[in-house]
């Protein structure tokens, strides 16, 4: 199963977020967008994982212990990546946020996991292969309390991108 850790959101950031995604849309002469109800932010990539693999990961997740924080989307933005733009929309910099990637990574890591080693970006994909004239910008800032985090598994169903929740932490400070 091809897992990944992330956050999911509320109906409003959610909203926003497609509001932002349909704006984009519509300043493009074409693309692949997301499909609304994959819309998250990831925190770690796993991959391919095993039965064994993904107890180990519920296991760390399970030993989370940080504040709720704010999590803000201030910004639309671009990676080029093989000659191809993936648009998202940007998380101000947050140092909990920051700190929960990293507790997470080492401790995924110390179990035997290879993880990709490029800087973590904390953004949400809006697109892939997307062709605008649109140029990154600031935008109204908007968002949320983030008070859990979700271990995504991500399939393919009748051609389709499915990510279910399989496991939940709900942050909180010991």
């Amino acid at each position: 199963m091809r897992l990944f850790i992330a956050i999911n959101f509320n109906k409003d950031t959610h909203s926003r977020l497609l509001a932002l995604q349909d704006e984009l849309r519509s300043n493009s002469e074409r693309g692949r967008f997301c499909l609304p109800e994959n819309l998250h932010l990831t925190l770690v990539f796993l991959g391919e994982c095993n039965a064994g693999q993904a107890d180990k990961v519920k296991a760390i997740m399970d030993t989370i212990s940080f504040e709720p924080t704010d999590l803000v989307i201030d910004r639309i933005g671009r990676f080029k990546r093989n000659g191809s733009d993936l648009w998202w929309a940007g998380v101000k910099e947050n140092m909990a946020l920051s700190k929960l990637h990293l507790y997470l990574t080492d401790n995924i890591l110390a179990t035997g996991f290879a993880l990709e080693k490029r800087k973590y970006t904390p953004h949400i994909t809006l697109g892939r292969e997307i062709v605008t004239d649109i140029t990154p910008k600031q935008i109204d800032p908007f968002g949320e309390m983030v008070s859990k985090v979700d271990l995504m598994k991500s399939e393919r169903v009748n051609g389709k991108l499915v990510y279910t929740v399989s496991h939940t932490k709900y942050l909180y400070k010991k």
